[in-house]
């Protein structure tokens, strides 16, 4: 088969490799129809992930269809359509059962391991191991197109930045950084009905984008951002501020948008130390959170798409073969200037 093979910072390859296989009575084999690219997989080849190995295979979302199945699996069959999310969980160790599968013990202490420490989904065959409890099929009438972004992106934004930001209804929200993941949180706020989504950015498509998923307003970030985002809430800063880049400076912008008795939801993936103003915000009972996502709203948002309240497919602004996943690396790399959000990638 062939894949995407990761040789080093900034090196990588579509290459042909042995074909995946069962390993273990708990795995499957899933034909990949789509795939996708994440953020952290740019960290991968900037060299951010030690632990990721000359001739790892990349990606970790994917949709497809089941090829050969382990002699364990009992809830999965040869031609079923599934959803391969980000964290493969086992289902019985003390994360697991604590709901916080991305902290799963049997599969090496954390949840995201394709492209990762195991062979990953950029490829024309990918092996699942633990597949009983990691998968999740694919209900009829929700495409691809809608299916692959809730493998990581979608969870993310819900889980790291509505749900842990605790936002109820009547809040107001601002979500800082209008990439897929922010965009995710704004198009999820509304399960918990938020009366004022504010998206701050710097690149004026994402923010028109914010605008159509959900935000009810737009602010371009710079100089004035605090002054007009306390002018939207009568002065007083938001309910919840959720970060969604992983930069110094947008970490401390989410902070400077809060109210006394608000939230912070870190969901961005930081590479370097943030120093927050704490002689400031101690007084303010702000509560800061962040975490790595544990899919488990996986079901929810499935439903939640099916019935078309989530329109998840906005999200794929650009479509390519696997032959053509280097420009796909390459258009996702400079979103920006391509006016990309996610791609979206098909066998040939």
């Amino acid at each position: 088969m062939k894949a995407l093979v990761y040789h080093g910072p900034g090196k990588k390859a579509w290459e042909d490799v042995p074909d995946a296989a069962v390993q273990e009575p708990t795995d499957v084999v899933v034909r990949v129809d789509t795939t996708t690219i994440c953020g952290t997989d740019l960290h991968i080849l900037q060299g951010d992930v030690a632990a990721v190995t000359d001739g790892r295979i990349l990606g970790h979302e994917a949709v497809g269809s089941i090829t050969a199945v382990g002699s364990a699996v009992t809830g999965f069959h040869v031609g079923d359509r599934v959803l391969v999310p980000a964290i493969t969980k086992c289902g019985r160790c003390v994360y697991c059962q604590r709901n916080m599968p991305s902290h799963c013990q049997t599969v090496g202490g954390i949840g995201w391991i394709f492209g990762h420490l195991i062979d990953g989904t950029q490829a024309e065959l990918v092996r699942v191991p633990y597949a009983d409890t990691s998968l999740y099929a694919v209900p009829d009438g929700v495409t691809d197109q809608q299916a692959i972004f809730l493998a990581d992106s979608l969870p993310t934004g819900y889980e790291v930045g509505v749900l842990a930001g605790n936002v109820r209804p009547g809040d107001t929200v601002a979500v800082v950084g209008a990439g897929a993941v922010g965009l995710s949180a704004i198009l999820t706020t509304g399960l918990w009905g938020a009366s004022k989504v504010i998206a701050v950015d710097t690149n004026k498509f994402r923010l028109t984008k914010a605008l159509e998923f959900g935000a009810t307003d737009a602010v371009e970030a710079g100089p004035n951002t605090v002054a007009e985002v306390a002018a939207l809430t009568d002065g007083l800063g938001v309910d919840v501020s959720i970060e969604a880049v992983g930069y110094p400076e947008t970490l401390l912008t989410a902070a400077r948008l809060v109210r006394p008795g608000g939230h912070i939801a870190n969901i961005g993936v930081h590479g370097t130390p943030v120093e927050l103003p704490m002689q400031d915000m101690w007084i303010q009972n702000v509560t800061l959170t962040m975490g790595l996502v544990d899919t488990v709203s996986i079901p929810t948002l499935l439903k939640m798409v099916a019935s078309g309240r989530i329109p998840s497919e906005k999200m794929g602004t650009h479509t390519f073969t696997f032959d053509e996943i280097a420009e796909a690396y390459d258009v996702f790399k400079n979103a920006a200037a391509n006016e990309a959000l996610k791609v979206i990638i098909k066998p040939n």
